[in-house]
């Protein structure tokens, strides 16, 4: 069964972008070797996009490391979006609902994970009981404001299984979603 995961790399203060989306801080945490990434880009066999991160600030937009994990990882993406543009996008596939925008992503990645990138994408998947896997990358730098790696503002505690934690070359934790057992809520 394909995993559904969410990857992100987080300031310490729990933020994922900078105010308004801004991603140009995340450039001087990128590149070296990093083989935890390495890893992670070879369980994945596809994207979930939000539109706000497809059409947001790349840290590498630009440049030759533009995209997904620096540019290196390439595979199909689908973006979730109410509103598909008119003109198709090479490589991208455009859906307007979480069900099936995952069983889109789900069939295109086969055995291997749907990485979802985009914070409000990645708590709707929560919320519908569908994220898996949280794995988190965190970057030396208090930012203060921005978009957070998960926002529900009066919602339920949600139980994480830690499966991994490495420290080099940046510290990353990676955890299981533990669902709710039948009957209760996240």
């Amino acid at each position: 069964m394909t995993r559904i995961l969410y990857s992100a790399t987080m300031s310490l203060d729990g933020y994922i972008a900078g105010p308004g989306g801004d991603m140009s801080w995340l450039a001087e945490h990128l590149g070296g070797p990093n083989p935890v990434a390495e890893d992670l880009m070879g369980r994945i066999g596809a994207l979930l996009v939000g539109a706000r991160s497809f059409h947001g600030d790349d840290p590498n937009r630009g440049t030759d490391r533009e995209g997904a994990f620096g540019g290196a990882w390439t595979g199909p993406s689908f973006v979730l979006t109410h509103r598909p543009p008119a003109t198709p996008v090479p490589g991208v596939t455009f859906v307007t609902d979480l069900d099936s925008g995952l069983a889109a992503a789900r069939a295109a990645a086969g055995d291997r994970c749907v990485n979802i990138i985009g914070a409000d994408v990645a708590a709707q998947c929560l919320a519908a009981g569908q994220l898996d896997e949280i794995v988190v990358f965190i970057a030396p730098v208090l930012l203060g404001d921005g978009v957070r790696l998960f926002h529900r503002p009066g919602g339920a505690q949600v139980r994480l299984e830690q499966l991994a934690v490495t420290p080099e070359p940046v510290p990353c934790l990676s955890l299981r979603v533990r669902q709710p057992a039948a009957g209760s809520q996240h």
